[in-house]
């Protein structure tokens, strides 16, 4: 289903297959992928939607197209939808190809039963007919497509995973990671997916020759390098993103979010975000650095004065 790069066809995935058997997932998954992805898509209109051959108003799409349809959708017909994508495939302008989702009875029936809809086809009588009555209105299709998935014994990542690995670029798309700075006491960042607490470290503020620095001045890091815990805490969550972001990326994660947290958001935190990324890039990830309160108000209003 991969295509070489310079090849600048229009590519279109139609997606059907059985109720239940995963094409909602298919279709997000698809669309993290860089695809435009569209749902419950009358297939007959589709000539309408690409345009002509040399239309030059068609020639802007060049996102991947996925459309899911099924037997809810108006004017569903596999006869006509097999005769009209023969015809579309016949253009020199598309790379036309079909992907049914298959999944046993038992467990369609399993899976309905568990979330308690209603199958589209049951009218009243139970899931079971719905499904046998849908199988027998696809079968065309399955014969006909490209590809099939039986999704029987998949969880939903199991899903997922083989969508990726059939129908992802030979480039891999890179996952975006973020590591950012924060003051706890402006409060957690809301989208962080590793949060960690630097208060534990010697805090700078205290120093009055630090107190207007940041963590991006040499004078401030070398202050938290000193302290004793710094460098097995800073090789600990280092090693530990190493091990994690990999794992991540095989899972599909488009976006990951590091946050390191200080009280003020503008000594330790920024200084230990910047060492991470700089360890994050030597291991081959490219991070966007953030950093939440440098610009907020001086942190003596925000740490208050030092106790006694």
């Amino acid at each position: 289903m991969e295509r070489d790069s310079s090849d600048n066809r229009q590519r279109i995935l139609l997606i059907t297959g059985m109720s239940g058997a995963g094409k909602t997932t298919a279709l997000r998954v698809l669309e993290d992928l860089g695809w435009e992805a569209i749902d419950n898509f009358p297939v007959r209109l589709l000539e309408r939607l690409i345009g002509e051959e040399g239309d030059s108003a068609a020639q802007g799409i060049r996102a991947p197209l996925a459309i899911g349809f099924d037997t809810r959708t108006r004017g569903f017909d596999p006869a006509d939808i097999i005769a009209l994508v023969k015809e579309l495939a016949l253009r020199e302008d598309l790379v036309i190809s079909t992907l049914f989702l298959d999944c046993s009875g038992q467990e369609l029936e399993r899976r309905y039963n568990e979330n308690r809809r209603r199958h589209p086809l049951a009218d009243g009588k139970p899931v079971s007919t719905g499904i046998a009555a849908e199988r027998e209105l696809l079968a065309p299709l399955r014969r006909w497509a490209d590809a099939v998935i039986a999704t029987t014994n998949f969880s939903s990542n199991d899903l997922q995973q083989a969508v990726r690995d059939q129908f992802a670029d030979a480039a891999p798309r890179e996952m975006t990671v973020t590591v950012s700075s924060f003051g706890f006491a402006r409060g957690m960042p809301p989208m962080a997916d590793l949060l960690f607490d630097m208060r534990f470290l010697d805090n700078p503020h205290w120093d009055p020759e630090l107190r207007e620095l940041t963590g991006k001045d040499p004078a401030v890091g070398a202050h938290i390098r000193r302290d004793p815990a710094y460098h097995e805490s800073f090789e600990r969550i280092r090693d530990l993103l190493l091990l994690l972001l990999p794992r991540y990326e095989q899972q599909g994660k488009t976006y990951v979010n590091i946050a390191f947290g200080c009280t003020g958001g503008r000594h330790r935190s920024v200084f230990v975000a910047e060492e991470v990324a700089g360890a994050l890039r030597a291991a081959g990830f490219s991070p966007t650095v953030l950093h939440r309160n440098l610009g907020a108000r001086a942190a003596e209003m925000i740490e208050g004065p030092q106790q006694p």
